[in-house]
């Protein structure tokens, strides 16, 4: 079986380590990267530090993979040696159902990109943290000419995870939509909702990075920690999506909605938020949530990107500090995503 080189979690208290691990054997209809990026999202650090209750370990986390195709099965007709790649949050599926054609997000059988079982039901996923990895054709994306590869590497998590609850909810003109949070995912939400059309506001705990949000296409900056935002901006957005995982009150976000307005989660808080009914039913408002997006969205997400030249801002950094890096992501201090050079593997 291939060796590959990575860095992993042994154990949910412990620091990732330099890790030596088998891929699985390519079969024909396989493509093997060359991984050059892996982006660095939330999910990895509470995957990693088992804050879901369901990791297993040892664990190569990472689903924001970018990379060169160095070899490809007998059967594969999509991509070729060389071919700029991506690879997100899922490696394959059950295929027992209709809506498995199109690799949707919400199906059963989902294959995650690691700290998951492959389809043969033993072989563990382990992700991009690592120097190469071997993925099902179908699941492999291609990255635009235009999208640098260390770019490129976030929009298969935080891209399509902002793009596709803005496509399924039609931000465009005439519609407004407020982002909670400018972070990681936030600061996408109001690039690819800009670059839609829509009327794009940020709200976040305070004003620091108000400059930002202007600069990447939100039309208004208000910060939540000011009660006068809640009163001002009452009834006002059609869609509002939330990137946070703390534990806000969605009930004054939810009044926040003209009629018929929505509001989508996209953070996991650590505890249930309670809700109540007179902050839905009073404006025929909806509380809904969205995860990824499917392989179809993630493409037509990526040439969306490349079209309007639309890519995260980023910090490189050598995987030998991933550790510090994740302290640095839970105090919120990086704008606005890391990605790991995996090149520095040969560091080590």
């Amino acid at each position: 079986m291939p060796i590959a080189k990575g860095y992993a979690a042994t154990d949910a208290s412990k620091p990732l380590v330099p890790f030596t691990f088998e891929r699985r054997e390519p079969n024909a209809d396989d493509v093997v990267i060359e991984i050059k990026f892996s982006g660095i999202c939330h999910s990895d650090i509470h995957q990693a530090r088992n804050e879901w209750g369901n990791s297993t370990f040892p664990m190569v986390p990472g689903h924001e993979i970018a990379g060169v195709v160095t070899a490809v099965g007998s059967k594969v007709s999509k991509y070729k040696l060389g071919d700029r790649v991506g690879v997100g949050c899922f490696v394959n599926s059950c295929l027992h159902c209709e809506r498995d054609l199109y690799r949707e997000q919400y199906m059963p059988g989902l294959v995650g990109t690691y700290n998951s079982v492959e389809v043969d039901g033993v072989t563990p996923t382990q992700g991009g943290y690592a120097d190469s990895i071997v993925v099902q054709e179908d699941y492999v994306l291609s990255i635009p000419d235009n999208i640098p590869l260390d770019k490129a590497a976030p929009l298969l998590c935080a891209g399509i995870t902002l793009y596709s609850p803005l496509s399924h909810w039609k931000a465009g003109p005439g519609k407004k939509v407020a982002v909670i949070g400018m972070g990681g995912l936030g600061h996408m939400g109001v690039k690819i909702g800009a670059a839609m059309g829509a009327d794009v506001t940020v709200l976040s705990q305070s004003l620091s990075k108000k400059d930002d949000g202007i600069a990447f296409g939100a039309k208004d900056y208000y910060a939540t920690s000011d009660a006068e935002t809640f009163k001002k901006l009452a009834g006002s957005f059609d869609l509002i999506l939330c990137t946070v995982s703390a534990e806000i009150d969605w009930n004054a976000y939810l009044n926040l909605l003209k009629v018929d307005g929505t509001m989508v989660l996209l953070g996991v808080p650590e505890n249930p938020v309670p809700v109540h009914a007179f902050a839905l039913i009073g404006g025929r408002r909806s509380l809904a949530g969205s995860m990824i997006g499917s392989i179809k969205e993630t493409q037509e997400m990526l040439d969306f990107c490349g079209k309007h030249n639309i890519t995260p801002e980023i910090e490189i950094i050598d995987i030998q500090d991933v550790n510090e890096a994740y302290e640095r992501v839970i105090k919120s201090d990086v704008r606005y995503r890391f990605v790991i050079d995996i090149a520095s593997l040969a560091k080590d």
